[in-house]
C-alpha cells in the first residue's frame, strides 16, 4: 500500500513509522489528521511470580527496546 500511495495511486493507511521519512521528504501527505488515533505504545500485562520464559524474555525485551528506540 505505501508503494502504491508513493507512485501517486491513491491513500494508504499505514503504521506512521512506515510513512514518518516519506512525510518529512514531502513525498507524501497527512489526510484526515484529526481522525488519526494516537498511540501511545505498546500494553503488556502477564503476571510477575512465575518465571518467564526465554522466549517471552525476549519478546518483552524486544518490545522494550523498540519503544526506546522508536
Amino acid at each position: 500500500m505505501l508503494n502504491a500511495s508513493l507512485s501517486g495511486l491513491g491513500l494508504a493507511y499505514v503504521p506512521e513509522g512506515w510513512a514518518h521519512p516519506h512525510l518529512a521528504r514531502g513525498r507524501l501527505k497527512r489526510v484526515l489528521e484529526d481522525w488519526c488515533l494516537s498511540y501511545s505504545g505498546y500494553h503488556l500485562y502477564y503476571p510477575t511470580r512465575r518465571q518467564p520464559t526465554p522466549a517471552f524474555a525476549l519478546l518483552v525485551d524486544a518490545l522494550r527496546y523498540r519503544a526506546r528506540s522508536g
